[in-house]
């Protein structure tokens, strides 16, 4: 009796043991975070055109809306992706022999990002025809802004514009509006012509 007592306990003991290390053999494969599919409108575009001292094309999917902040002044608007909750602010300026000052604040506050950027790339764009200058920041990370740019004549004019959604900053989800937004920024700024 002793011995089929000992064999039962074996049996077990090794059924036990089988059973366990059966269980930590998972076939286990990681799978990527996955986002929500977005679907992009056709690109058109149309002429903003107002009393303003610039004009430009801009994308019939949006609206533009005069800015509301309590800093608000003439000519300062908002580029609203209403679908997407994300915002171009369009600010104004008129220079006053204080460009070198104007542009260095706008260099500021591009950098300010710097803490959450991974890289900062400058792009500058020269259209002496239309007596159009500027550079584009892109901030590339999981800033607030990813994009800002600056638009001038360097001697009357001056035209500052930044990228924002209404969401946590997180470069992968928000990738392919980035994408879709800098496309319709370019055709903002190639179009852009002071009055």
């Amino acid at each position: 009796m002793h011995k089929k007592y000992l064999l039962f306990i074996i049996g077990i003991l090794f059924f036990v043991t089988s059973l366990i290390s059966s269980g930590c053999k998972r076939n286990y494969t990681p799978k990527p975070r996955g986002y929500i599919r977005i679907d992009l409108p056709e690109k058109k575009y149309t002429q903003y055109n107002t009393d303003c001292p610039y004009t430009f094309l801009y994308p019939t999917y949006s609206t533009i809306e005069k800015d509301s902040s309590h800093l608000n002044e003439k000519c300062w608007i908002n580029i609203n992706y209403k679908d997407y909750d994300g915002k171009i602010h369009i600010s104004y300026k008129d220079v006053k022999n204080n460009i070198g000052q104007i542009l260095e604040e706008t260099r500021s506050l591009a950098y300010k990002h710097t803490i959450k950027a991974d890289a900062i790339t400058e792009r500058v764009f020269i259209k002496p025809e239309k007596n159009v200058y500027g550079t584009v920041y892109e901030i590339a990370g999981d800033a607030a802004s990813s994009i800002q740019f600056f638009l001038t004549d360097s001697t009357e004019h001056y035209l500052r514009g930044a990228l924002y959604f209404n969401a946590q900053p997180n470069k992968d989800s928000l990738a392919p509006l980035i994408n879709f937004v800098r496309e319709d920024i370019v055709v903002l700024i190639e179009s852009f012509e002071w009055k």
